[in-house]
């Protein structure tokens, strides 16, 4: 069983990724899995990816280009307004302006970018670069 299955995908994405495969299998699907790896596929971290179904919740086939120097799951999943951002980038991101934090809002998941632009707050999930 696993507690949480969004850190054991990113975990898996990041071993994958560390060690030079071009595809990773990840299990369970979930709807927030999807969106976060389709945000990290919109901003190029990773290629495409599909969805296999079958009797234990699902399954993904990521494709991996290997843009990914680091990702994971921010934990406990702190809360943040919109002028709150900066704090958490010095935090988990290398660089100003490198990387994303994935933010679960009241209007979805999106990145702090988008957030900052919507000028909305919400949870931290997981950052990528």
């Amino acid at each position: 069983m696993l507690n949480d299955p969004l850190a054991a995908t990113l975990g898996k994405v990041m071993n994958a990724e560390k060690v030079g495969k071009r595809e990773v299998v990840v299990r369970p699907a979930s709807k927030i899995i999807k969106k976060i790896l389709t945000i990290m596929n919109d901003n190029n971290y990773i290629g495409s990816f599909e969805e296999v179904e079958n009797d234990k919740g699902g399954e993904l086939n990521v494709n991996l280009l290997g843009n990914i120097n680091k990702c994971g799951v921010v934990k406990p999943r702190f809360s943040t307004k919109t002028n709150g951002f900066e704090k958490w980038e010095k935090r988990y991101l290398p660089a100003k302006d490198f990387g994303l934090l994935l933010v679960s809002t009241s209007q979805g998941i999106m990145t702090h970018i988008e957030a900052k632009d919507k000028k909305i707050g919400g949870k931290l999930l997981a950052y990528c670069y």
